[in-house]
């Protein structure tokens, strides 16, 4: 029998280790201990951060990321006489939505049911004009050649990616770094220098020496419950977004939907997709998985059981989101979204598994590459020199703001990350390895470990809560309007400004939730932000209060940049042409 510690002595996190959930909260309970008084004692580091270790690494192109996307920004690089090292807060293929994606586009000119004209005209008409029609080709022409690559190095022979990730790494004996969270780029004479964080596993510091850097580091979420997005938290793009970065497309919304029973379950909502093998898809243009079923679930309530929100067996409300006409029979289903790295292949979609669907399982991502750092070309390149983004990292519109192609979505972040990586390559060429002063490098190692040296403060894991009970209600993220965005955005700018800076660590886990907690309000203020600045209705974007398509005013994409200060609020309007839509660019 396990002894208790004395309940003085006794941390939370330690009690919770020995009593476990519920059972834990109750016992600390019948013994004085409140939870919420665990959040506010003081701060008791479990690691000295004088016995830090420090680590310096130097490489041409650092991929961030160790997706699929990441996989062919490493490769590629490599293969265009690079050197070039991976970094990655998870595994190699086990990493992000990557092990979840079982089904993969190919556009196969000989077998296609359409033209490629014909297939990006028909994407565009589905994503209402929101793609960005040079990547919808990008991905379509490369995606054949990609899918071939793949089958070589076995990907299609398991549902798990390990081994067929790790046949071009260790053939090519790229360097991979693996459980280690990045924190910070680092940009010297107005170029990218490097990135700098921390390992999850032990105490140690990393620096990164990089003329280059390509984020292959997924979108994120605020760790909702019932979709495999808990470890991404928009990482890469917040970092980018802090050193100048332009940031695009927070005002969609992924509308994936889980089941209602036991929604926090991944594995038995999803199942069917883990287990399988994946496999290899056709041209099949959906409108799908925007925001009708919250529609129908704000007008109507939630069922009891069975069927999607809003359902019963009374006529359907009328009105909401527009789909187009050609669209209408083409879809509306309850399971994974077509374009999605996220395709089932035939699997039962979830919801089906468990009875009733309920949403929010993917809360605060938008729809795959819609969002993302802003491309100033074709080849994933930012408006920071040497800085590029591939897959959902990148956002390059590639199908809009809705779910088009099943399976372009993993087919687009293998091709982006071929093409971006060749491009960091070739601009290596032109550059010297940047030199980063031990006194900006000391700068960046306090800022890392600043939650660490808090002797009192929030913890990560409260404040990650309060911001999902903001952030979650249908009514604000999903079905919008400006008086409950406004509501939204005042509690979201408190965290930023009050609780955001007194953020504490005991552990590297703990510090990890710190740097991602704040990384997830960043992103939260983008969210509401945009969602506000966007009086229209479109594609996976609803307002109650504008609820029609404007394409006289808001034909156009948002970006977003930092101003001199995070708090500071000014809209600027510029316009460019780059893929066919104009910019609104607004600075927050």
């Amino acid at each position: 029998m396990t002894k208790l510690p004395n309940p003085t002595d006794i941390s939370r996190r330690n009690f919770m280790a020995y009593a476990g959930g519920a059972a834990g909260l109750a016992a600390m309970s019948a013994m004085g201990i409140s939870a919420m008084e665990g959040e506010c004692k003081a701060n008791i580091a479990e690691i000295d951060i004088d016995k830090m270790e420090y680590a310096e690494n130097e490489a041409d192109v650092l991929v961030v990321g160790s997706g699929i996307a990441g996989l062919f920004a490493a490769v590629k690089a490599h293969d265009a006489g690079a050197k070039v090292l991976m970094v990655s807060k998870g595994r190699l293929g086990s990493s992000g939505q990557t092990p979840f994606a079982k089904g993969i586009f190919a556009y196969d000119p000989a077998t296609a049911k359409m033209s490629l004209d014909e297939f990006v005209e028909t994407v565009s008409r589905s994503a209402l004009g929101t793609n960005n029609a040079k990547y919808t080709r990008q991905m379509a022409e490369h995606s054949l050649a990609r899918v071939n690559d793949l089958k070589a190095w076995g990907f299609f022979d398991s549902p798990l990616y390990f081994n067929s990730f790790s046949k071009p790494i260790t053939e090519r004996k790229i360097p991979v770094i693996e459980r280690v969270m990045l924190t910070h780029l680092i940009k010297e004479d107005g170029k990218i220098a490097g990135a700098a964080g921390f390992s999850i596993d032990e105490a140690k510091v990393y620096i990164f020496k990089a003329k280059s850097v390509v984020l292959c580091s997924g979108a994120g979420g605020f760790k909702p419950n019932g979709f495999p997005i808990c470890d991404l938290t928009h990482d890469g793009t917040i970092m980018a977004y802090q050193i100048g970065a332009k940031v695009t497309g927070k005002e969609w919304n992924d509308g994936h939907s889980g089941q209602a029973t036991n929604p926090a379950a991944c594995y038995d909502g999803w199942h069917g997709m883990f287990d399988r093998k994946p496999g290899v898809t056709g041209v099949e243009v959906h409108h799908d998985l925007g925001v009708e079923q919250n529609y129908q679930a704000y007008m109507a309530g939630n069922p009891l059981a069975g069927g999607p929100p809003g359902h019963s067996g009374e006529k359907q409300v009328t009105g909401g989101p527009f789909r187009p006409a050609e669209f209408a029979e083409n879809g509306r289903r309850q399971g994974p979204p077509p374009g999605g790295g996220s395709d089932s292949g035939g699997a039962p979609p979830p919801g089906a598994m468990g009875g009733s669907s309920v949403g929010g399982s993917s809360a605060g991502m938008s729809i795959h590459k819609s969002e993302g750092l802003v491309p100033i070309n074709e080849k994933g390149a930012s408006n920071i020199p040497g800085l590029y983004a591939a897959g959902d990292a990148l956002g390059s519109y590639m199908a809009g703001a809705i779910y088009t192609q099943i399976g372009s979505s993993l087919a687009g972040s293998a091709v982006q990350g071929g093409i971006v990586a060749e491009a960091a390559a070739e601009y290596c060429k032109g550059v010297t390895l940047p030199s980063i002063s031990q006194a900006r490098i000391k700068v960046i190692e306090e800022e890392i470990l600043a939650p660490l040296k808090r002797d009192k403060g929030y913890g990560p894991a409260w404040v990650t809560q309060t911001l999902q009970g903001i952030m979650f209600p249908n009514f604000v993220l999903y079905i919008k309007k400006e008086s409950l965005l406004k509501a939204a955005l005042a509690y979201v700018e408190e965290l930023r400004d009050h609780h955001l800076p007194m953020l504490r660590a005991a552990d590297l886990h703990e510090l990890r939730l710190a740097h991602e907690t704040t990384n997830m309000i960043i992103n939260a203020e983008m969210k509401l932000k945009a969602s506000i600045m966007r009086k229209e209705s479109r594609c996976s974007h609803y307002r109650l209060d504008y609820p029609e398509l404007d394409d006289k005013n808001w034909r156009a994409w948002i970006n977003i940049y930092v101003g001199m200060h995070l708090t500071q609020v000014a809209t600027t309007y510029s316009i460019c042409n780059y893929g066919g839509l104009p910019r609104k660019l607004a600075r927050i």
